[in-house]
């Protein structure tokens, strides 16, 4: 019943809201970008992490051109930075994050097919066995669980195909199988969302929502009817191991399902299940995870305001352990070259291992996170910007000992990206 009433207030929400926004008549020709044909949905929303939607009217920064038939894409971004965290736990470390993602997409009959390849150099460009991040869990190093830590990514983090095939002028079958990708499971990965991108560092509650979008092993299915997609999917559930830059397959166990609903170009809903075998390396059992996620966009004159307010639920079924994470992310693009961002987040932590009774506790986690990017550089080539943030916290008292009073961490870097397309 609680699932049930999530999914109704959402889609209540976004109805209503989307109402506000609609255009005459919901002409699905002109709910298209025209990224020469690269947005594959027959209408609703703009494909970005694996299947997930964003809504039409997201800024894409990228590279397009055309060949013979076979459309070209070429996006990415790259951060150098210096961050520093607060409180007796936190140090201070220079890193870079970074990723480049390539599309090729070509008719075939009726229908097109896409090719995907996204890679990161992070297994050299942070510091091992990671990124220090205050309170951040998930995944682990020589037998020992990552706690304060933030791991690279994998040198491989999707190589997929995608096949669409339009069934009438509001409904389309598609297809989408991959050696490294993403399930229909959680919102956006964090990297592509618009109101994640200026923020250098992924959320606490990635491992409660969005942490599958690297799965070696996916096969997915789903049809998109008007503004609705309804999917499904199998896939290798298990995290990536420490070794970045191999290929960690396993059998296709685990499985989840998402519905999505873009009543209008500037928003997307979705809510999704899934039941993952195995995940973690160090702890035993499998685990349930929903989440339920609404973004909006809204496009103005040489700006935008993006936003998302995420929530998802790990039920681990050894321990019966139940843990949320519920955040708000936005991004306030104003006058072409400014960035205002902000990311609210409270997240259930019951892996933080600290060596002493704690340990196995579950914990109430407030982060908060300021900051704004200028870009020095911007034009059609490329963007370049230079930002910092800062982030406060809230915690239970017991944690004081550990990580004491009111640790404050920031960070400074400079982003580097393609340049933003038209819409």
């Amino acid at each position: 019943m609680k699932v049930l009433k999530t999914i109704t207030l959402l889609l209540a929400l976004a109805v209503a809201a989307g109402a506000q926004d609609s255009m005459p008549g919901h002409d699905m020709s002109n709910m298209q970008h025209d990224h020469a044909g690269m947005n594959m949905s027959a209408s609703g929303g703009e494909f970005a992490s694996g299947t997930s939607w964003l809504p039409l009217s997201s800024p894409q920064y990228m590279w397009m051109t055309a060949y013979k038939g076979w459309n070209f894409m070429f996006h990415g971004e790259v951060i150098l930075g210096y961050d520093q965290q607060g409180g007796p736990r936190g140090v201070g470390k220079a890193f870079s994050t970074n990723w480049l993602m390539m599309m090729q997409q070509h008719k075939v009959g009726k229908g097109s097919i896409e090719f995907r390849e996204m890679l990161s150099a992070e297994p050299l460009t942070i510091p091992r066995p990671g990124l220090p991040t205050l309170f951040q869990t998930g995944e682990s190093y020589k037998g020992q669980p990552l706690v304060d830590l933030q791991h690279p990514h994998d040198v491989f983090d999707e190589l997929s195909l995608m096949y669409s095939y339009p069934l009438s002028e509001r409904a389309s079958w598609y297809f989408y199988g991959a050696a490294v990708g993403e399930p229909a499971l959680g919102p956006v990965a964090f990297m592509h969302r618009p109101s994640a991108m200026e923020n250098p560092a992924p959320p606490l509650g990635h491992h409660l929502q969005d942490s599958t979008h690297v799965a070696f092993g996916v096969v997915t299915t789903g049809f998109v009817v008007g503004p609705v997609k309804l999917e499904g999917s199998a896939f290798n559930g298990r995290e990536p191991d420490e070794v970045r830059y191999n290929f960690d397959f396993g059998p296709l166990d685990s499985f989840s399902g998402r519905i999505t609903v873009a009543p209008t170009r500037n928003w997307a809903v979705q809510y999704s299940y899934g039941h993952l075998v195995q995940p973690e390396e160090l702890e035993p059992g499998n685990l349930n995870r929903q989440t339920a996620s609404i973004t909006y966009n809204r496009p103005f004159s040489r700006g935008y305001w993006a936003n998302s307010l995420i929530w998802g639920r790990n039920h681990k079924q050894h321990d019966n352990a139940v843990g949320n994470s519920y955040m708000y992310e936005s991004t306030l693009n104003f006058l072409n070259k400014n960035y205002a961002f902000t990311r609210l987040e409270l997240v259930d932590k019951d892996e933080l291992d600290l060596d002493q009774p704690l340990d196995h506790q579950s914990f109430r986690i407030g982060s908060y996170t300021f900051g704004g990017v200028r870009d020095l550089v911007q034009n059609r080539i490329g963007q370049v910007g230079l930002g910092a943030s800062a982030t406060f916290y809230s915690k239970p008292a017991a944690l004081d000992p550990v990580y004491g009073n009111n640790p404050v961490s920031f960070s400074v870097f400079l982003r580097l990206r393609p340049g933003r397309m038209s819409h």
